[in-house]
């Protein structure tokens, strides 16, 4: 077949689902970027404001309030609005709120425009998974859904890029003025070129067959599915199909996903304890916080900044390999093999950091206890980047049935950032009252998470969207 013409029409196609997909993760990309660029802007933030642990935690969660009520109402809006509108306001979102985040005139000011864009975040967490499951062919849905998380990780790599940058810029103090704004605001700023991008490609890639169905507009609907299945499928049968579906369920609210288990669908439960686990780990102590928390014991500010940097680039190599094993080896034995990884690297990283001496306000650990914390934290992002952080997505965007798949991904995504959140806020004071302890506790959530894949999550790999029940 290989240079055929139904060889290259299947390129083609494929080529086109790709790019639509890629269109459509650059809200994951924003999400990334929104969510970690807080990283390298913490201490120029406390410093500016002249504020402790307490409140900089406030500010750096409070996207995440933001973001759990993006989440919840995603499913709706996109229900109702269609999914290319529900990317396009989120875009509009990410750009106001980058301005506003990189000209505050106080903290609470600050504070408004992070939930602000934790509302787009929101919104992009749960609308991408959800958009690409429904234009992607079943035989690729995995690797494609995987573009979500890729383009998190690359949105997280990128921000802690640019902060990296514009601290050099600075002479090393993200405090110090560049063309009249402290090197701080630059970094929460620049968040406003993608997000023009985002609203671009949101406005030409084409609407999910599955609306287009559901609001009769069925020829609009075949041509898409010509567009991302081939000529050669069954056109008349594929929409047919969905039809069906659609027939038999109604537009799916939040009191659709009731039942006999502690007030919800087991279904639902599974979707958020993977969605709480996922954070719980503390994952998001390292995007948000590592650069404070190199500083703490004892690295510059310059080369924390270059550390964290690196940490996004392993980030960005564990989720290629993520990417490459989600539909050949599937979702559980990955899950599996993560939830065993960060469980030993956070134990390391616990017992490395019990080894620090404090000096005042200054932690410093001895020299191999530092190499091993630096260690294992690069093992522990490696090991989630190549399970949880990519095949939890993929699981929202295609373990729900279809009669209840946006409103559960709206709720599952809301919990998600709740959990987020809880980590966010409490690790600041935790890290100042005992950093190992937190890490023991870490470690604890993802042995707890290993023994809740083994007995509750089945396989979704390879089932059509129309076929989870």
């Amino acid at each position: 077949m290989e240079g055929s013409p139904a060889a290259k029409g299947h390129q083609e196609h494929l080529s086109h689902v790709v790019f639509i997909t890629a269109a459509a993760a650059i809200g994951g990309f924003l999400f990334g970027y929104d969510s970690a660029v807080i990283n390298g802007a913490v201490t120029g933030i406390e410093r500016h404001f002249q504020v402790g642990p307490v409140q900089i935690g406030a500010v750096v969660a409070a996207a995440l309030l933001g973001s759990a009520a993006g989440a919840w109402f995603a499913g709706s809006l996109a229900d109702r609005w269609g999914r290319i509108r529900t990317m396009q306001t989120a875009a509009v979102l990410f750009a106001v709120s980058s301005i506003g985040q990189a000209l505050p005139f106080a903290l609470w000011d600050l504070t408004v425009w992070r939930v602000l864009a934790g509302v787009a975040i929101g919104m992009a967490s749960v609308i991408g998974p959800a958009y690409i499951a429904e234009v992607a062919p079943p035989a690729y849905r995995g690797r494609l859904g995987s573009f979500q998380q890729l383009a998190i990780v690359l949105g997280i790599a990128v921000s802690q890029l640019v902060n990296y940058v514009f601290a050099r810029l600075a002479g090393g103090d993200v405090n110090h003025e560049i063309l009249g704004l402290q090197a701080w605001q630059w970094m929460l700023g620049a968040c406003l070129v993608p997000a023009v991008l985002y609203l671009i490609f949101a406005s030409v890639i084409p609407e999910s067959p599955r609306f287009l169905v559901a609001v009769g507009r069925r020829e609009k609907a075949k041509k898409v599915l010509a567009e991302v299945e081939g000529d050669s499928a069954d056109l008349d049968a594929r929409i047919g199909e969905i039809e069906v579906v659609l027939k038999s369920e109604h537009r799916p609210r939040l009191r659709d996903l009731r039942g006999p288990s502690f007030g919800l669908l087991s279904i639902v439960w599974i979707g958020i304890a993977l969605s709480v686990f996922q954070q719980f780990v503390g994952i998001n102590v390292i995007f948000y916080y590592s650069a404070s928390l190199w500083q703490s014991v004892g690295i510059n500010q310059s080369d924390s900044l270059l550390i964290s940097f690196s940490t996004s680039i392993i980030n960005i190599v564990g989720t290629f390999i993520a990417i490459a094993l989600v539909d050949r080896v599937g979702r559980k034995p990955l899950l599996l093999v993560g939830s065993a990884g960060m469980a030993v690297s956070l134990a390391t990283a616990a017992w490395a950091f019990s080894a620090g001496v404090s000096d005042g306000d200054a932690v410093t650990l001895p020299a191999l206890e530092g190499v091993v914390a630096l260690v294992a934290a690069h093992v522990f992002v490696f090991f989630f980047a190549l399970s949880w952080g990519v095949v939890v997505w993929v699981l929202l965007g295609e373990m729900f049935p279809n009669r209840i798949r946006a409103a559960a991904l709206s709720v599952a995504a809301a919990a998600q950032w709740i959990a987020n959140w809880l980590i966010t806020v409490s690790f600041p004071s935790l890290s100042a009252w005992n950093l190992s302890g937190a890490y023991v506790g870490y470690s604890g959530m993802a042995v707890l998470s290993f023994l809740f894949v083994w007995f509750f999550l089945r396989e979704t790999k390879g089932k059509k969207l129309e076929e989870m029940g």
